[in-house]
């Protein structure tokens, strides 16, 4: 039986609205999928390097999130244009995102701030630039030569010998991808925010500038590593420091050799520095590592006490004994000779 004519166009219409229905459902499908559905089963900080492609990015996202579908976040690179337009910065991805919002965040730079810790023992200028260089975008060789930079510094107020003093070491939130420039004005914000009217009055009370505070500080940081004696050292050097009396600071000499002593001879102490604490009264003339603010709180807040000596402790537990008169002084020091001597006999003999 021969189809009508009106059917066959009935028919052929339908057939087209099918394909035209599936094609829509198709897109439609991949749109949600793309747009509304999470696609990964874990949190995951990226990092986004200038030289990586947009491959080596969907890889890292794929390894570290654990991408669901793999396929539908390459669409969304691929509609963003993320190849041409992403842009470097630490980004964090999270379950609940969707493609497209992983690729808009790299194409935008919707970047998270991440931290910068500066912290545990800096002697040196190569050290900060280090710890920096290893946690920032910026490399160490461009934070050397700011730490080095007469004229860069002079903006912030301190120059590459003083530089030491603007440091307080802390943990800071910033973007990874932060300037050299913009490290340096968050330092120097954070240095001009701890010098509060009342630690300045304090600083004036000792009869020093924070400057000056920020070069016994360093001091004391170089004597000891239990906090518990920073007030009490403090307060040792304090007592010298005003009754004209040399400081007579081991650290001092160490800065001077460049750290590399592991004891301070009396050979060490023959070096004519300004630095050098056996030879010159008063501070030295800038700080000697990048004191802790536990140690400038040392100093603005030091123990009152008379003692003017100190000696490393016979109990070999990182503490100190004290002393007001240089008699107690030498009976501390004969029982740190000692106790040294019967250690050093003890290690020959079990080797």
């Amino acid at each position: 039986m021969k189809m009508k004519k009106g059917t066959k166009i009935f028919l052929w219409c339908a057939a087209v609205a099918t394909v035209v229905a599936g094609a829509a459902g198709f897109v439609l499908g991949r749109y949600y999928v793309d747009n509304k559905m999470p696609n990964f089963s874990k949190e995951y900080v990226l990092f986004v390097r200038p030289d990586m492609s947009a491959q080596e990015v969907m890889d890292s996202i794929n390894a570290g999130a654990g991408t669901v579908r793999p396929k539908s976040l390459e669409r969304a690179f691929a509609e963003v244009e993320a190849a041409q337009k992403m842009k470097p910065g630490r980004y964090i991805i999270k379950p609940e995102a969707t493609s497209i919002y992983a690729a808009r965040m790299v194409v935008f730079g919707w970047e998270t701030p991440g931290n910068l810790v500066l912290s545990g023992t800096m002697r040196t200028k190569e050290r900060i630039a280090q710890k920096i260089g290893s946690q920032m975008l910026v490399d160490s060789a461009s934070v050397m030569a700011a730490l080095n930079d007469e004229a860069f510094l002079a903006e912030y107020g301190f120059t590459p010998e003083n530089v030491f003093g603007m440091i307080l070491p802390d943990t800071y939130q910033m973007y990874w991808t932060a300037s050299v420039k913009d490290i340096f004005d968050r330092l120097k914000k954070e240095y001009d925010a701890f010098w509060t009217p009342e630690r300045l009055a304090k600083a004036q009370a000792q009869g020093l500038t924070p400057a000056q505070v920020s070069v016994l500080a360093s001091i004391v940081s170089g004597e000891t590593l239990q906090a518990k004696e920073y007030p009490i050292i403090a307060g040792v050097y304090l007592n010298r420091y005003k009754i004209g009396m040399r400081l007579q600071a081991d650290p001092t000499i160490a800065y001077i050799h460049n750290y590399e002593p592991n004891r301070i001879l009396k050979k060490h102490l023959k070096v004519d520095s300004p630095y050098n604490t056996y030879i010159y009264k008063g501070l030295p003339p800038t700080p000697i590592n990048v004191p802790p603010k536990a140690c400038l709180e040392a100093v603005l807040n030091p123990d009152k006490n008379n003692y003017i000596y100190f000696c490393a402790s016979p109990a070999f537990d990182g503490t100190h004994r004290f002393a007001a008169g240089y008699s107690e002084h030498l009976k501390n020091a004969r029982e740190f000779q000692r106790a040294l001597t019967k250690r050093q006999k003890e290690k020959a003999a079990a080797k």
